[in-house]
């Protein structure tokens, strides 16, 4: 049975090299595309401001993988957009793409047999068409209504064979695109967080003190006259490390951690039994209402090192109360 052959003796610093000139020669090629970014680029930024409908982002093998990814990025920064593979555009997904709207069709070449097949129909369609190609003089960037030059020196590939500066550039256009069109939109914060509900902004961003917040009975509370004992038992029942302090309409009076609870055990002078919670309790602690956001109660507590926090409305009435691993669980921080 034939062994397999030794592999050859592998240069470290060779190695480090080649992966250095990749990036010199990428760095390279997005100075010239982005030396190109002229009316042209604002014309495709206008088609796609205008649109009533989508972008739709096509593209054959690598450029195929890039023009899924601007379209991910488009929809993600207030631009709709979606994806459309070429090849199954011709056997039926074609019918995914409307007259209103604006397709960006990504082709190095500007030669994709798949893409050139569709410009008829499209034409026919009325469908305004973006190309992003390395040949200005090619089949898809004649037929464009804008054509977007993405042309590069050199590929970082030392054989000039696979895709690597044409695409980084090819993807940079893109972002240029997105980014433009964003800011064209007035797309803010508050609105990325609205298409990223599960990611980390997201929370940030649109999570409540009320989407999160113990309320109603499970709000640990007793009134100014109940001893320290009685208030341990709420607190206890309660498992919330705190208990409010309240007056008859149930307005805040003060507050009684388990801090307070140490320092009460330390002081001779307290009964637990006989000692009215008013008397050491924590006068005006800190609050928070109901509609802030949950990321501002974190920094609250990270700015005063206390565990948690109870929620009153305007009238000062105790309507929720949160601690640190609400937070947690939230995964807000």
């Amino acid at each position: 049975m034939a062994t397999a052959p030794s592999p050859p003796h592998i240069d470290q610093t060779g190695l480090a090299a080649s992966g250095r000139r990749v990036f010199e020669v990428e760095a390279q090629a997005l100075t010239a595309v982005a030396a190109r970014i002229d009316g042209d680029f604002t014309a495709a930024c206008r088609l796609m401001l205008a649109a009533p409908g989508r972008v739709v982002c096509s593209g054959m093998g690598k450029s195929g993988h890039v023009a899924r990814k601007i379209a991910a990025t488009l929809a993600s920064t207030g631009t709709p957009a979606f994806y459309v593979h070429p090849g199954e555009a011709g056997h039926g997904d074609l019918g995914m793409i409307t007259d209103a709207d604006v397709v960006l069709a990504l082709s190095y070449s500007g030669e994709s047999d798949e893409l050139l097949m569709l410009l008829p129909v499209l034409k026919r369609q009325g469908n305004k068409l973006i190309a992003m190609t390395g040949r200005a003089g090619s089949t898809l960037a004649r037929e464009a209504d804008v054509h977007l030059d993405v042309s590069v020196p050199a590929e970082a590939c030392p054989l000039a064979l696979a895709p690597t500066s044409s695409t980084t550039a090819s993807l940079a256009m893109g972002d240029a695109l997105a980014v433009a069109l964003l800011e064209a939109r007035g797309f803010t914060a508050d609105d990325f967080a609205r298409s990223h509900p599960a990611g980390a902004l997201g929370r940030r961003l649109l999570l409540h003190i009320a989407d999160i917040m113990h309320a109603g009975d499970e709000v640990p509370r007793v009134n100014g006259e109940a001893s320290v004992s009685e208030a341990l038992v709420e607190m206890s029942r309660k498992r919330l490390g705190m208990t409010a302090v309240v007056d008859g309409d149930s307005r805040l009076l003060g507050l009684y951690t388990d801090g307070d609870l140490r320092r009460s055990l330390d002081d001779a002078a307290v009964d637990l039994r006989s000692t009215r919670i008013a008397e050491v309790m924590t006068r005006s602690p800190k609050t928070i209402g109901a509609d802030a956001l949950a990321v501002e109660a974190a920094q609250l507590m990270e700015m005063h090192k206390i565990g948690g926090l109870l929620v009153i409305d305007a009238e000062r009435r105790v309507v929720g109360a949160l601690n640190i691993h609400d937070l947690l669980r939230a995964r807000v921080v």
